[in-house]
């Protein structure tokens, strides 16, 4: 395996994550999203959104896992509202400026299963907590066991929190999983 790391974002950058997203979701979730709202992650209003977010500063975070010279995921997190009804996973309770989300997380197909997406989430997480987050969030499309067990293993849980997007063309069924930020990369 070439050299794997994590690096802030850069607007360089805003193509590959545009790329990356469309065809991860395109693989991931053809039979969830309809074709038309994968279609619109190639946009030109996706692309000024990613090109904002990279340089959002304030507590929000774009990184990039890169494998030699490929671009092979990414992690888009920032500051969250304090969930409702969320439960801190450990002690001490902390206010709400102690929560975290985790909006993004994407590793290409062909790069997984090769750490990429635990170094995000790492990485991500000690961002996080160098500005005073200790717990984070994310929402998981139902469907979605793969990023499921991912967060699983890195001791987030879902914490019986559902939302139901309308698509459009039906409804996507997301679970909250919620878990420390004290994580690290073994």
């Amino acid at each position: 395996m070439a050299t794997a790391a994590v690096r802030p974002a850069t607007p360089e950058d805003v193509d590959e994550i545009v790329r990356l997203q469309a065809d991860t979701w395109s693989t991931a979730y053809a039979g969830l999203v309809p074709a038309a709202a994968l279609e619109g992650l190639r946009s030109p209003a996706a692309r000024a959104a990613w090109s904002a977010a990279v340089v959002a500063g304030d507590g929000h975070h774009v990184l990039v896992a890169t494998e030699g010279a490929w671009t092979v995921g990414f992690c888009a997190a920032a500051p969250a509202v304090e969930p409702e009804g969320a439960v801190a996973p450990s002690a001490p309770t902390l206010g709400p400026e102690a929560w975290a989300e985790i909006s993004a997380l994407l590793v290409e197909p062909r790069w997984g299963r090769r750490g990429h997406g635990g170094r995000l989430l790492a990485a991500a997480a000690a961002a996080l907590r160098a500005e005073g987050a200790r717990y984070g969030l994310a929402w998981v499309p139902e469907a979605d066991g793969a990023s499921r067990s991912f967060y699983k293993a890195a001791g987030w849980a879902a914490d019986g929190t559902v939302r139901v997007l309308d698509t459009g063309e039906g409804e996507l069924r997301e679970l909250r999983v919620t878990g420390s930020l004290d994580l690290e990369v073994r």
